[in-house]
């Protein structure tokens, strides 16, 4: 009797095990719901929205970091040739072959700027530095000794807001800057030296650009030092 109750005991206990295993795969064989489904597409749409957002700020953010770099380089180069004419002005080889004569090393005015310096024992140069239709214009005239001129003009840089000039001069001809003068105000006096106040912003296609980036300007003086040894 013992044994029956035993076997009995067996049995009900594999049969309870075997109920528990199809009810486990009755709940393994279930899957998602649409419910669930939608609920993760939402997230995976919330994350990738934030993601390209993301990127599109970082986008934005490298173009205008782009332009502003762009236009401080672009403004260095334009000044830096600048500056290098402004040096040369009234330099005259004094060879007594050479039949080029520098009468006015310098025309000045608040917005423009000309110089004038012997390139070599037959040629003169005329560089006129000025604003045409929002653009800084480097106009060069070469004289030779025999024959006639030829004029060039290049584009500096472009989406220039200002181009301003100062000049430094010595009114007692002591050899030193005695003070700032605009155009007008330099009169008999000697220029000695030149300040230069370049204002330009980037590309304005951009809109992005135009609304963020703010007009960059470079300011910079140099010594005539021609000027000085007369």
């Amino acid at each position: 009797m013992t044994g029956q109750i035993t076997l009995l005991a067996f049995f009900q206990s594999l049969l309870n095990e075997v109920n528990d295993m199809k009810k486990l795969n009755r709940i393994d064989s279930k899957g998602i719901t649409l419910i669930e489904l939608l609920v993760a597409l939402v997230i995976c749409g919330v994350v990738i929205a934030g993601i390209y957002r993301l990127f599109i700020a970082q986008s934005k953010a490298y173009t205008v970091q782009d332009q502003v770099v762009e236009v401080q380089q672009s403004i260095r180069s334009a000044m830096e040739i600048l500056l290098r004419d402004l040096r040369m002005a009234g330099f005259d080889s004094d060879n007594v072959a050479s039949k080029i004569n520098i009468a006015n090393p310098i025309i000045a005015g608040d917005h423009s700027a000309t110089v004038s310096y012997e390139y070599d024992d037959t040629h003169r140069h005329d560089i006129t530095y000025s604003l045409m239709n929002g653009s800084l214009t480097r106009q060069l005239t070469i004289s030779p000794d025999v024959g006639l001129s030829t004029t060039t003009t290049d584009t500096l840089l472009e989406n220039v807001d200002a181009l301003n000039f100062e000049y430094g001069v010595d009114t007692n001809d002591d050899g030193a800057l005695d003070s700032w003068v605009s155009a007008g105000g330099i009169g008999t006096a000697k220029v000695v030296a030149v300040r230069i106040v370049l204002t330009a912003k980037p590309d304005q296609t951009n809109p992005d650009v135009k609304n963020w980036v703010s007009p960059r300007t470079l300011t910079s003086a140099v010594t005539l030092r021609n000027q000085y040894l007369k």
